[in-house]
C-alpha cells in the first residue's frame, strides 16, 4: 500500500491556506505588508516554475527568463496606455509574441550544449533588457506609467489584496499544469531530455523540437508573470528585467529545488523572504547602507551547493506521502499492433556495410541476413565492430557506403526516429535508463510513437483515455518479461540484470517487429544470463525476429538460429552454430592460435 498513497492532501491543505490568508478575522489578518510580499512571491513562483521545468527536468540552464517577464510587461503596458486595448486582449498579444521571440530564439539557442548554452542565454537576455531601455516607444530607461489595474467580471483588482487571489490562481494552474504535463506522453519525453536523450531518440523522440517546446512554454509563464507584475505595479521600466534578476529566478528554483515542481514556490519563498529581511537587517548590523544581501546570497548559494545540492524541497517532502508518478489501469483498450511477418520471410538485409573514421576502418563491408522469426547472433571478441555495425542498423551511425533494407525498404540513410518507426526496437550496450522514474515509466517511454497526444493536450489532462492505453501496453510488456512485482520501484533500484530486461520490455513496447539487443548478456552472472536466454526463446515463441551482439559465444550458442562472427571490423565466418563453432578462423579469433 506504500505506493499508493496519494499527494492531494498537501497540495489541498496548502490550497485553503493560501486563499484563507486575505481574509483571516481579526486579530489573525494578515497585515497588507504580508500581502504584498506573498504577491511577489507568487509572481516570482510562476517564472521559477517554469524554470524547473526548463531546467531541472529538461536540464538546460537559462539565466535569461526575465526578459520574457519583460516582454510580457511591456507588451500589456504598451497596448494598454498607448492604444486603449483590454489588458486581457494585451494578454494573449504578449503571449503570442513572446511564444514567436522564444521559438525564434530557441531555435538557435537550444542547439548549444555545455557551457556554451548558459552563455546564449545570457546574451538573448542582455539583448532584450537593452531593447526595453533603448526603444523611445517604450519610454527608454524611464518606461511607462498610468498602467491601469485588471478588472473582470465585475470584480476590481486595484489592491494587492484583489489581485492576490489572481496570482496565486495563475500560481495553482501553472503548477498544475507542469505537473499533468510531466505525468503524460510528452513529459516522460521531456524527462528523458537530461542524460538520456540518445535514448529518446532511439525511441522516437524528436529531441530537438521537445527542448525548444518547454523552452517556449517556459518564456509563456514568465510573460504571464510579467502582465501580472505589470498590473500590480502600474509601471514598467526595464530594471525588473536585468541579467542580476534573470539569474535570482535561476536561485529560486536552485534553492527550492530545480528538479521539483514545488521547489520553485519554496524556493521563491526562501529567496524573498530572505531577502526582504537581508535588506532591512545587514544597513542596521553594518552601519552603513548598500546591497549587502547580494553577499550573504553568494555564501548562501556555495553552501547549499556544497551540502544540499537537489534544493530545500528534498527535506521537506520527507513529511509528505508519494507515490508513484502513473498506475497502469487494471484493464483498457489496446493499442494498436503491427502485422507479423510471416517466418521465413528476409527481414533485415545488411549488403556490404562500411564505416570510416577518418583512416580507421571500423566496419569493412560486412554482408549478413536475418530472416523472420530468427535470432541471429552477431558476435566477436571486444573491438571487432558488433556494435558499430549495430549502430548502422539503428541509424545512430551513417554508413560510409554499402546499403542495409528493412523489408525491403533502405533504411541506411535514416535517423533513430525514423528507423524505430517502422519496427526496429532496441536495447543499449550500456544500460540507459531514468534511475529516478519507476519500472513502469521507463517502460512507457518505449510506447512514445504509439501515442499522439502532445503537449497542450497534456498540459489540460486531456489525455486521460491515450495514457491508460500506454499505461496498460507498458504493464502487459513488463508481465511479458517477469518484472511486474517491480513495476512500480524505481528503475535505479533494479540489480543489473533486471536493468536490462527493463531495457528489453520498454524495446517490446515499441511493437517492434526486429529487437536489436546489444550485448545484452554483459555483467551478468550465470543464472542471470540463462534466465535472459529463456526469456529470449519465449520471445522467438511469441514470433519476434532478434538481431543479439554478443561477445559472450557461450551465451549465444545454444541461443541462436544463425550466427556472424566478426574480428577486426570484418566479418570472418557466419552459418549455424555447430558451423561457427569449429570454424579455425573463429577458432583463432577467440583462443588465439589452434593446435
Amino acid at each position: 500500500m506504500k505506493h499508493r498513497l496519494s499527494r492531494t492532501k498537501p497540495f489541498w491543505c496548502f490550497l485553503v491556506v493560501l486563499f484563507a490568508l486575505p481574509v483571516l478575522p481579526h486579530p489573525l489578518h494578515v497585515p497588507e505588508y504580508w500581502i504584498t510580499l506573498l504577491n511577489y512571491i507568487g509572481l516570482y513562483s510562476i517564472v521559477a516554475l517554469g524554470l524547473v521545468l526548463l531546467t531541472g527536468v529538461g536540464g538546460m540552464t537559462s539565466f535569461g527568463q526575465a526578459a520574457f517577464v519583460g516582454v510580457g510587461a511591456y507588451a500589456t503596458a504598451y497596448l494598454t496606455t498607448r492604444f486603449g486595448v483590454s489588458p486581457w486582449i494585451a494578454l494573449f498579444v504578449g503571449i503570442a509574441l513572446t511564444a514567436l521571440v522564444a521559438l525564434v530564439i530557441g531555435a538557435v539557442t537550444m542547439r548549444l550544449s555545455g557551457h556554451f548554452l548558459p552563455l546564449g542565454t545570457i546574451a538573448w537576455g542582455l539583448s532584450l533588457y537593452y531593447l526595453f531601455g533603448n526603444l523611445e516607444a517604450l519610454g527608454k530607461y524611464d518606461g511607462i506609467n498610468g498602467i491601469a489595474p485588471l478588472s473582470a467580471f465585475g470584480l476590481s483588482f486595484e489592491s494587492g489584496r484583489s489581485i492576490y487571489y489572481l496570482i496565486w490562481a495563475v500560481v495553482l494552474i501553472a503548477l498544475i499544469s507542469i505537473q499533468n504535463l510531466l505525468n503524460s506522453r510528452p513529459g516522460r519525453a521531456i524527462r528523458a531530455l537530461r542524460g538520456a536523450s540518445a535514448m529518446a531518440e532511439a525511441m522516437g523522440v524528436n529531441t530537438a523540437w521537445m527542448r525548444v517546446v518547454i523552452f517556449v512554454y517556459a518564456a509563456i509563464l514568465a510573460a504571464i508573470s510579467g502582465f501580472l507584475f505589470a498590473h500590480l505595479q502600474r509601471a514598467v521600466n526595464p530594471t525588473p528585467f536585468g541579467l542580476n534578476h534573470g539569474i535570482e529566478y535561476l536561485f529560486m528554483a536552485v534553492v527550492g529545488g530545480v528538479a521539483h515542481v514545488w521547489g520553485a514556490i519554496l524556493g521563491a519563498a526562501i529567496l524573498t523572504v530572505v531577502q526582504d529581511y537581508l535588506q532591512s537587517w545587514l544597513p542596521v548590523l553594518l552601519g552603513q547602507s548598500g546591497n549587502f544581501e547580494i553577499i550573504v546570497f553568494g555564501v548562501l548559494m556555495v553552501a547549499l551547493l556544497q551540502y544540499a545540492r537537489q534544493g530545500v524541497w528534498p527535506f521537506v517532502a520527507r513529511w509528505f506521502p508519494r507515490g508513484p508518478y502513473a498506475r497502469a489501469p487494471e484493464q483498457a483498450d489496446p493499442l494498436p499492433r503491427r502485422e507479423r511477418v510471416p517466418a521465413g520471410e528476409p527481414l533485415l538485409v545488411v549488403d556490404r556495410a562500411r564505416k570510416e573514421f577518418g583512416g580507421l576502418v571500423a566496419v569493412n563491408d560486412v554482408s549478413f541476413e536475418l530472416t523472420a522469426g530468427q535470432i541471429v547472433g552477431l558476435i566477436g571478441p571486444n573491438g571487432a565492430g558488433k556494435s558499430t555495425t549495430f549502430n548502422l542498423v539503428t541509424g545512430v551511425l551513417q554508413a560510409t557506403r554499402g546499403e542495409i533494407h528493412f523489408r525491403g525498404e533502405r533504411i541506411d540513410a535514416l535517423n533513430s526516429r525514423e528507423i524505430v518507426r517502422r519496427g526496429i526496437g532496441r536495447t543499449f550496450q550500456h544500460v540507459k535508463l531514468l534511475p529516478s522514474m519507476t519500472v513502469l515509466e521507463n517502460v512507457a517511454i518505449g510506447a512514445h510513437l504509439r501515442g499522439s497526444s502532445g503537449v497542450l493536450r497534456s498540459l489540460a489532462r486531456l489525455n486521460a483515455a491515450e495514457e491508460a492505453r500506454l499505461m496498460f501496453d507498458a504493464a502487459e510488456q513488463i508481465r511479458r518479461v517477469g518484472l511486474e512485482e517491480h513495476m512500480y520501484d524505481e528503475a535505479g533500484s533494479l540489480a543489473l540484470g533486471q536493468q536490462r530486461i527493463l531495457e528489453i520490455a520498454r524495446a517490446l513496447c515499441c511493437d517492434p517487429t526486429l529487437l536489436l539487443l546489444d550485448e545484452p548478456a554483459a555483467g551478468l552472472r550465470y543464472r542471470e544470463k540463462q534466465q535472459l536466454a529463456e526469456l529470449l526463446r519465449k520471445l522467438k515463441a511469441e514470433g519476434m525476429s532478434v538481431l543479439l551482439v554478443e561477445h559472450d559465444m557461450d551465451f549465444v550458442m545454444n541461443l541462436a538460429d544463425r550466427l556472424v562472427v566478426m574480428e577486426f571490423g570484418t566479418r570472418i565466418a557466419h552459418g549455424l552454430p555447430e558451423e561457427v563453432q569449429n570454424d579455425p578462423a573463429v577458432v583463432e579469433a577467440y583462443l588465439g592460435g589452434v593446435d
